[in-house]
């Protein structure tokens, strides 16, 4: 998302756009309605998780970090840290590994409450993408997402809250997708990954600090995820700059504000039919809402500047729809 890009470029990693190809903004479609509207920052970046991995890599490379392949953090205390066979003295650790954390549970981290789970799979087909949006499909199923990631691919993922649903069969609850599908060559085998929404009740412990899903997450409805890791990777700096996490901790709890307030919204279309075709309805008949609503999402509008006139114009269109 261009907030992603952003926080990117603000700790020196500007992505190849050879690799990647842009998106101007997002469209929801679902119950016979479609809205959409463009970023008002700029665009997003369709890019592999791989290919942004190798870029990420070789920027911290050439930064002088150095990488321990094939080798784990199997102990920490306030001072060191055991990777592989080696103790090594540390001033600062960033625990970054992820939902399940070993590390969160030995800095004494690991109050964690879990409000919601979800599961989600992807694969990429070969097929040139049909939109310049990522495309966000509302079914009683789940979401389902279209992201360009190439001139001649996409990435399809599914969302959903039910357990044994795949993206094959999820992809029934959303014909015009499957028709469009018909006959593509897949690209790459279908993963999948658990979503939830984690919440920790602190993310430093002296010198010790979580990042990324290791220090909380949001449903993967928002598209988020990365985006809040790369400005939650600046304020850690900026927290060891200073010598004082706690100036972290704040900053931690101001980023995932938004997210959070968002997934919920989110989820609340998703969990209630009634509510999802209400809303659906009301933005469809003013794009302008839509517009400001994604401008929020994506940080380039407060809620304070979003103000009185535009929550009453959605709630007048939630009554009305």
């Amino acid at each position: 998302m261009p907030d992603g890009l952003t926080a990117l470029q603000e700790i020196g990693i500007h992505l190849d756009p050879r690799y990647a190809i842009p998106f101007e903004g997002i469209r929801f479609l679902g119950d016979g309605r479609e809205v959409g509207a463009r970023f008002g920052s700029g665009s997003g970046l369709g890019i592999r998780r791989t290919t942004l991995h190798e870029q990420l890599l070789e920027r911290a490379t050439q930064e002088g970090v150095s990488m321990r392949w094939g080798v784990s953090v199997d102990h920490i205390t306030p001072q060191t840290a055991q990777i592989g066979t080696q103790e090594v003295r540390y001033r600062w650790l960033a625990c970054a590994d992820g939902q399940n954390s070993r590390l969160r549970k030995q800095a004494g981290l690991d109050s964690v409450r879990t409000l919601g789970r979800r599961y989600g799979f992807r694969r990429h087909y070969q097929i040139a993408p049909w939109s310049n949006s990522v495309e966000v499909h509302w079914g009683d199923c789940g979401q389902l997402y279209i992201t360009p990631t190439a001139s001649n691919e996409i990435c399809v993922a599914f969302i959903t809250a039910v357990p044994n649903l795949r993206l094959h069969q999820g992809l029934r609850d959303f014909p015009e997708v499957e028709r469009r599908l018909r006959g593509c060559v897949p690209k790459t085998r279908e993963q999948g990954a658990i979503t939830s929404t984690m919440k920790v009740r602190a993310v430093h412990n002296g010198r010790i600090a979580l990042l990324g899903e290791a220090s909380g997450s949001v449903d993967a409805v928002t598209g988020e995820g990365l985006s809040t890791a790369f400005r939650q990777a600046k304020a850690f700096v900026n927290g060891v700059k200073y010598g004082d996490l706690n100036r972290y901790e704040a900053d931690h709890r101001r980023i995932m504000r938004r997210p959070r307030a968002m997934a919920r919204l989110l989820l609340m279309m998703d969990r209630n039919l009634g509510i999802r075709r209400r809303v659906l309805r009301a933005l469809s008949s003013d794009p302008g809402l839509f517009a400001r609503l994604l401008d929020i999402h994506t940080g380039m509008l407060s809620p304070a500047e979003f103000g009185l006139h535009g929550a009453l114009s959605l709630g007048w269109g939630l009554v009305t729809a």
